[in-house]
């Protein structure tokens, strides 16, 4: 959201990285879920057109472990230079009466000229969707990927699917792309970006956030990665839930004037 300060526009938003955090602890590897806390927040902030600026981090955790939070200060640390923020301060609970593992969160701070703001109320019938790739399953419908591959002593992490270039826990573990880079570039560079979508749960229903009374029509899908495939046939689950819980190999959408699409 963006609030306006002595008219400046603050925008403001939290997220956490929810349920991939226990892959991290069958893992035991922490060293890049700060990457996906980081990235849940400042993914979503770029697309009201708010350059991120700031971040704190909140981890709760069931019992202190000098390495595990080392590792995982590290992924935020990583995380914050691949978004161009700085990380201004955080908070770590040990609350082992209520966590079980451990629960990252975290909140971000960025400025839009109020003039500036993109909430999609522009789109019109005919502009143009355009998909970005994502670099795997991101951060959601890790409940339904864990029942997939580890229910009932299923597969362990270290198991090596045909389909995929690395073990299961490692794929799980591929942290999510900071889209925030190139989005600025293009929001400088590109005179017709109408809105700016983050793909994350809810999957493509997510573009129904512009604020235009407008539907949408995809005619050309992005191949979706091996893992997606691998889930649903282990799952059961039909495509419909698929892309209702997943990004299905597009982490980031543009709507653009028709003119501007190349």
């Amino acid at each position: 959201n963006v609030i306006e300060l002595d008219g400046v526009g603050l925008a403001l938003c939290t997220d956490g990285v929810g349920s991939k955090t226990m892959i991290a602890d069958m893992m035991g590897k922490y060293d890049t879920i700060g990457i996906d806390c980081v990235a849940m927040n400042v993914n979503d902030m770029i697309c009201v057109g708010a350059k991120p600026l700031s971040f704190v981090d909140y981890i709760a955790i069931e019992r202190t472990d000098a390495a595990m939070l080392d590792a995982v200060g590290a992924g935020l640390c990583e995380g914050a230079r691949q978004a161009g923020v700085s990380i201004s301060g955080g908070e770590t609970s040990q609350l082992k009466d209520i966590v079980k593992g451990f629960d990252l969160d975290g909140m971000a701070v960025g400025r839009v000229p109020l003039d500036k703001v993109i909430d999609g109320r522009n789109v019109r019938a005919g502009d143009v969707v355009i998909g970005v790739r994502s670099n795997g399953v991101h951060s959601n419908g890790y409940s339904l990927a864990r029942r997939a591959f580890f229910a009932d002593g299923r597969h362990t992490v270290h198991h090596k699917f045909d389909e995929l270039s690395a073990p299961i826990g490692e794929e799980l573990l591929r942290p999510t792309h900071i889209y925030v880079p190139e989005a600025l570039e293009i929001l400088e560079k590109v005179a017709g970006i109408k809105a700016l979508i983050n793909i994350t749960s809810d999957g493509l229903l997510n573009l129904t956030r512009v604020a235009a009374a407008v539907g949408f029509e995809i005619d050309r899908l992005i191949e979706p990665q091996p893992i997606f495939g691998l889930i649903q046939k282990l799952a059961k689950v039909d495509d419909g839930e698929m892309y209702e819980v997943f990004n299905m190999g597009i982490g980031f959408c543009y709507v653009v004037a028709p003119e501007d699409a190349d």
